[in-house]
């Protein structure tokens, strides 16, 4: 999926942004607190609906402006835009798809299916199982179509059953009732989430390897509860202690990809360099997933690709970005770090982001030159 053009009006300190980017790779340079990482932010909410950088979205609202907008045309047919703007007193984002007005995620994540390489995303090795469990979301929900009814309706059930859990007096038939619905709905999700690690795993292993030998590093997924048995089952004996906890210990909810090095956490035996290889591994092994199933490509956003890898490894991240034939947008304080970097046959184009007296960050278009290997 590709980004033709896109506009950005009161995110943060960028200035007024209008660009068409390359669809390939874009490579956005600039010094520290320059805007570099804001401009990826506002693609992440273009396609998430939410930021990575804070939970109330009215801190990215510049102190200049009184709202944000922020819009992107894709490069699809027939044609498709996308639309958000959020003011400092709003309560909600406003999000519009070809002009009509949405209210489910679930849409502007089909829409533009991306991924992130930054800071925060080794949190999938060194973070609690809920970021390992929305990457593993992600991934089923855009290959598998009728995935989000049945995660919903998980998610419905497991609701009703924790609400029934809290009440002093707890009704028997209405708890039987929710948990026949979360366990079969949760037993489909965790069939579907079974089905795509089976398929991802050896993308997965075979992406990596094209970065970092690690032979002794294994993926592998836990349903959340015991294999041995049926949710069913272990959501009916687990009732009492469920109860006296105040919610459902087992099931779908606490699902896992659980990364090892020789059976010990990845995270406690992986360099930071090396972390980072994975993780990358991980999130480019999605998109090549994705295209395999759907025939769809896959949008990345890499937050200072030149941190924590050598140039021995930056050159292996680009040449595996650039055999995916996708469209990215890579930030780096220094441009002498991915100097060479790309092929000739590379769509690359490359823009300044240089502060006015005002403060404001302003994107400068220049040429790639200098990055195209000889």
């Amino acid at each position: 999926m590709l980004i033709k053009q896109l506009k950005i009006n009161g995110l943060r300190n960028l200035g007024a942004v209008a660009v068409e980017p390359s669809p390939g790779v874009n490579l956005i340079v600039g010094a520290n607190g320059s805007g570099k990482t804001s401009l990826l932010e506002a693609i992440h909410l273009l396609g998430m609906g939410r930021s990575f950088r804070t939970r109330q979205l009215k801190h990215a609202i510049a102190h200049h402006a009184s709202y944000l907008t922020l819009f992107a045309r894709l490069g699809v047919d027939p044609p498709a835009t996308i639309g958000l703007r959020r003011t400092r007193d709003a309560a909600e984002l406003e999000i519009r798809m070809n002009g009509e007005r949405i209210d489910r995620l679930a849409r502007l994540i089909e829409a533009l299916p991306l991924q992130v390489v930054n800071p925060d995303a080794f949190r999938l090795l060194e973070g609690p199982p809920a970021g390992r469990r929305e990457f593993l979301d992600w991934g089923v929900f855009h290959v598998k179509h009728d995935f989000y009814e049945a995660w919903r309706r998980t998610r419905l059930a497991l609701k009703h059953r924790n609400a029934l859990l809290r009440h002093d007096r707890m009704d028997a038939k209405s708890l039987a009732a929710w948990e026949r619905e979360l366990a079969h709905w949760g037993e489909v999700v965790d069939r579907m989430r079974q089905a795509w690690v089976a398929d991802f795993a050896p993308v997965f292993e075979e992406t990596l390897n094209q970065l970092v030998v690690l032979p002794s590093l294994s993926l592998r997924y836990s349903r959340g509860w015991d294999s041995r048995r049926t949710l069913g089952e272990v959501l009916e004996q687990s009732r009492l202690t469920d109860k006296q906890m105040g919610f459902t210990q087992v099931g779908p909810q606490r699902c896992d990809l659980r990364l090892r090095v020789g059976g010990v956490p990845a995270v406690e035996v992986l360099s930071r360099g090396q972390q980072k290889l994975v993780v990358s591994a991980l999130k480019l092994a999605q998109g090549k997933l994705l295209e395999q199933k759907t025939g769809r490509s896959c949008l990345y956003l890499v937050d200072d690709l030149p941190a924590e890898l050598d140039p021995a490894h930056r050159l292996a991240f680009c040449r595996l970005l650039e055999a995916m034939q996708c469209q990215a947008f890579i930030t780096s304080v220094e441009h002498e770090a991915l100097s060479g970097a790309w092929l000739p046959s590379t769509s690359v184009a490359m823009f300044h982001v240089k502060q006015d007296s005002q403060g404001l960050g302003q994107l400068v278009p220049q040429a790639p030159l200098d990055f195209i290997t000889e």
